[in-house]
């Protein structure tokens, strides 16, 4: 049994700092190179919150090629019985964003360290500056497009009364007076909640706990299929994180978010 099976998608820093040992344990750290240099969780490998996105005009949120995610699974020694758990040091968009992508590579054994580093921090908790060597083992990996919703997809389920849409940008984006696209505004029915709202800056930007009502009081409920998006899926990579934390049955990142919507001339917008 792992040391981990007792515990929920968000754990604590001292539910990890007893477990920094376990040989089932994969670290991730994405906060900057700079920050990592800096210090950081012991154990801990980095990753560039690049390598998760293609970065490509127009819609650079969307998946890198498969080659390049099996070349970064294979540097941090991906294996089926792997546990990982994730962190950054923004409140979880990047850290969201990686556990949107072990779901897409169909690996669900993960955690993320609620608050990240500030948290860990807070509690004075140890930091290292070693950095483990890389696996560098060949991987094949099986891409799974559940957990992800094209523009086809979201274009097809406008106006049920099922899904519920968030938006995690900022409400002068959602309402089209900042305008990062070709045409501003936001998806038919969508709701927004700027993901820094989910956010307790009081408790070194952990989950809010108040989160399941104020998202019901919003529409987005556990009965509904949820589907959230930002700009490119960085911002939405918490809401993502939030939702499957919350346990919603039904989640889906909109990988191409507001940059392949808003410039794609047929997408139907409101304001």
């Amino acid at each position: 049994m792992s040391a981990f099976s007792s515990l929920p998608l968000v754990i604590e820093p001292g539910d990890l700092a007893t477990r920094l040992d376990s040989p089932e344990l994969i670290l991730v750290d994405l906060t900057s190179s700079a920050r990592y240099a800096e210090g950081h969780l012991p154990g801990a490998r980095f990753v560039d919150p690049k390598r998760t996105q293609l970065g490509a005009p127009p819609a650079p949120g969307l998946l890198p090629p498969l080659a390049q995610l099996e070349t970064l699974f294979g540097e941090l020694g991906h294996r089926a019985d792997a546990i990982y758990v994730v962190y950054d040091d923004e409140g979880g968009g990047w850290a969201g964003r990686f556990i949107w992508l072990l779901d897409v590579i169909g690996h669900h054994r993960y955690h993320y360290l609620n608050g990240g580093l500030p948290a860990w921090l807070a509690q004075q908790l140890p930091l290292a500056t070693a950095v483990p060597a890389s696996a560098d083992g060949p991987v094949t990996l099986q891409l799974d497009d559940a957990p992800t919703a094209s523009r086809e997809y979201l274009l097809s389920r406008l106006g049920a009364t099922d899904l519920a849409i968030w938006d995690a940008r900022t409400a002068a984006e959602f309402r089209g007076e900042k305008v990062l696209a070709a045409r501003g505004g936001h998806v038919p029915g969508a709701v927004n909640l700027d993901w820094t709202l989910a956010m307790d800056p009081a408790r070194q930007l952990r989950l809010r706990q108040d989160l399941l009502p104020l998202l019901e009081q919003l529409g987005i409920s556990p009965d509904k299929e949820i589907i959230t998006h930002c700009h490119s899926h960085h911002r939405s990579g918490f809401t993502y994180l939030v939702a499957k934390a919350l346990g919603y049955p039904r989640v889906k990142g909109y990988a191409g978010s507001w940059s392949e919507w808003g410039n794609h001339p047929d997408s139907p917008i409101e304001h």
